[in-house]
């Protein structure tokens, strides 16, 4: 079973009236690259400015490593980029990670070429900074989080404004670090298909509030290849294919919407609504989006 290293426990933060969490509850998991999924404003920054120091929390807990989260010296483990360092335009990607190596402690400088060559940045080093591009930038401030060989690295929005071949060095780039340092990674997103294709757990919140979380495996088996079936008649509609069927495995979407998720004939489902008096407007075979999913959640939880 793998460590948990960052839990949160009803996790909760005003703003005067303002309830920017509340009752948050989720764990990550040594190894993982969790994706928080949620609209801007949702309190993705809000939990990952708490979990590093960065703003305290109203109520609630979080442990990070085990131990209790606001005693603990475990911050010096994580690596994090969420309000990004104000990099000096006119010195080299070099001399800025020196100057905050040297105001965080870094002790041995060597470090700085250890995180510029993972993030493939090596033949960038005297570069000035005001030259590089967005992607370039986004990298530098990823090996600024990497600078005390952390433990975790947590990221908000690190994609946003990247072109797709900056999307995908920045994807890679997790990807290797995860697979080959065993780092675990925190990345914030609204994006949905790019996180999709990065992390291997996910939560989405709304409006402060999880809404759910799962891994992987659960999210794709959720966005599964189904029949859909829209009627206006969508209780008749459940309880023939119950009946006449013996489906179980079915579900109702915005009350006009009935998406069936297992094995069995789309024309044989027609047939059978049809024959037992219920109109149906349309049939097909499809797979909802994650999007479309999330969307979903945020419709349920109203």
């Amino acid at each position: 079973m793998n460590e948990t290293v960052i839990q949160t426990k009803s996790l909760c933060k005003n703003y005067g009236s303002f309830k920017a969490l509340d009752n948050v509850s989720f764990s990550v998991r040594r190894g993982d690259i969790y994706g928080l999924i949620g609209r801007n404003g949702a309190g993705k920054t809000t939990i990952m400015k708490i979990v590093t120091g960065l703003a305290q929390k109203s109520d609630g807990e979080f442990e990070l490593f085990g131990k209790n989260g606001e005693r603990s010296d475990s911050k010096r483990r994580i690596g994090c980029l969420i309000e990004n360092p104000a990099f000096f335009p006119n010195m080299t990607a070099y001399r800025n990670l020196r100057y905050y190596a040297i105001q965080r402690g870094v002790a041995d400088m060597k470090r700085i070429d250890e995180v510029l060559d993972l993030v493939k940045l090596t033949d960038a080093k005297n570069k000035k900074f005001r030259t590089f591009s967005l992607g370039m930038k986004q990298r530098l401030g990823i090996a600024y989080a990497l600078l005390d060989d952390p433990d975790i690295v947590i990221l908000d929005e690190p994609i946003n404004g990247l072109d797709p071949i900056g999307i995908s060095e920045l994807r890679e780039t997790f990807s290797r670090l995860n697979r080959e340092k065993n780092i675990t990674f925190i990345i914030s997103s609204h994006i949905l298909s790019e996180l999709y294709m990065t992390a291997n757990r996910f939560m989405f919140i709304e409006k402060g509030k999880v809404l759910k979380e799962l891994d992987k495996e659960e999210l794709d088996n959720e966005c599964r290849k189904c029949i859909a079936v829209r009627t206006d008649s969508i209780k008749s509609a459940s309880a023939v294919i119950e009946e006449k069927l013996a489906v179980s495995d079915y579900k109702v979407i915005d009350g006009r919407e009935l998406r069936i998720y297992e094995d069995i004939d789309s024309a044989n489902v027609n047939r059978t609504l049809i024959e037992n008096g219920i109109d149906v407007a349309e049939i097909f075979e499809t797979g909802i989006s994650l999007e479309d999913y999330f969307k979903e959640l945020v419709k349920e939880a109203e």
